[in-house]
């Protein structure tokens, strides 16, 4: 089998890049190693900043997005039992971001690749990407009980932090910068519309909670646990429990609960992978970094990454340049580490430590008390979380 661009991993980043590339007149053959309906299910994030959500548009993707998706103009912030609303619109010239499931994206994608793209093969699993230094690659990979090899001129990979594509840059080529945090999120899916029309984020000593949703009768949740924690050994009743005790406010405001039908724990930690390219392999999405959920900014950073991979392919077709191609690390890597400074400082201002002080508690507190008293604060907040710009 053979191709331009052959794509490993059908994950939003894997989806997008192969339809940007298919109305862009550019061949791709999709590699998948889980089947359609486990990739339809993946519970993943969520927001979708501004430029996502135009980017989907545009792609041709955003049908159902605009019909199903809740459009947020703002986040609140909960911390001594006060509330304060961050005003997007107002903060940054119109900007919004969207909730959307991650799933929702995949399904999308998936069926418009079947039906107008090329080859999207599930329960196939790369077993290596060879060639990456010389003239084209091949990807060695196994369907359906056979094995096949993909040429292409490019590979991609969007196979996610344990892929084989990462493992395929050179250790010497390679360097890695990450950071775990002692703390991870307990979440739950729950059968009751949500508590509060926008993303409530609670500052609490006994630890951050999130209050999101997934449609307006489906609630997301989550708290703050220590690092390791088994998600069955909380009962639903304690979960609800915590989460009303970090929500609390002054002004009456009370939290509807309602049958929990998923728990899962989330570990916290950031990771970025350089550079991302070697040769004619280019990593994308959760293959090149990894963020912590508290500045959703997971799959906007794959989106960010392969909108910039897909116009140097094409640049690279139309002009036989390979400017852009070879600028690709460099331009996401600025992109990426402004998305990491965000996602830890909004973890940092949120989470208690476990050897956090009374000091450290003081901190954010004025941190927060910062935000909201200045416009100027607020305003890099409300910039940073409805998305930098793409490429």
């Amino acid at each position: 089998m053979r191709t331009t661009v052959g794509i490993i991993g059908a994950g939003p980043a894997g989806l997008l890049l192969a339809r940007l590339l298919h109305r862009a007149g550019v061949e791709s053959v999709v590699l998948e190693s889980r089947d359609r309906a486990y990739v339809e299910r993946r519970q993943r994030a969520g927001i979708l900043e501004q430029g996502t959500v135009d980017v989907l548009r545009a792609a041709g993707a955003g049908e159902r997005m605009d019909r199903e998706g809740l459009r947020h103009d703002g986040i609140e912030l909960r911390f001594g039992r006060r509330r304060h609303r961050v005003d997007f619109p107002a903060l940054t010239g119109g900007r919004s971001v969207t909730v959307y499931a991650q799933t929702e994206v995949c399904k999308d994608l998936i069926a418009l690749q079947l039906k107008e793209g090329g080859p999207l093969l599930f329960e196939a699993e790369a077993l290596a990407v060879e060639g990456a230094d010389g003239d084209r690659v091949r990807i060695p990979f196994r369907h359906q009980g056979r094995e096949g090899v993909l040429e292409c001129d490019y590979a991609v990979g969007c196979d996610g932090f344990r892929g084989v594509a990462r493992g395929a840059v050179p250790a010497g080529v390679s360097r890695v910068f990450e950071r775990s945090y002692p703390y991870a999120w307990l979440g739950i899916l729950a059968d009751v519309a949500p508590s509060h029309d926008e993303l409530v984020y609670a500052r609490h000593e006994r630890g951050f909670a999130l209050l999101s949703m997934r449609s307006p009768s489906v609630s997301r949740l989550y708290l703050q646990v220590p690092a390791g924690t088994e998600a069955g050994r909380w009962s639903d009743e304690e979960i609800w429990d915590e989460l009303e005790r970090r929500f609390e406010t002054d002004d009456g405001w009370r939290l509807e609960r309602g049958p929990v039908t998923q728990k899962s724990v989330t570990p916290m930690r950031s990771f970025v992978h350089e550079p991302m390219r070697h040769g004619r392999l280019l990593l994308a999405g959760d293959a090149a970094h990894i963020v912590p959920p508290t500045g959703a900014k997971g799959l906007n950073l794959a989106v960010g990454d392969v909108v910039t991979l897909a116009r140097a392919l094409v640049h690279e077709r139309e002009t036989g340049s390979p400017d852009l191609l070879d600028a690709y690390s460099a331009t996401c890597l600025r992109r990426i580490w402004q998305a990491e400074r965000f996602s830890s400082d909004m973890t940092t201002l949120l989470h208690r430590a476990p050897d956090a002080t009374a000091f450290d508690d003081r901190l954010q507190l004025a941190r927060l008390e910062r935000i909201a008293s200045s416009r100027a604060a607020e305003t890099d907040l409300a910039e940073a979380y409805t998305g930098f710009p793409l490429g």
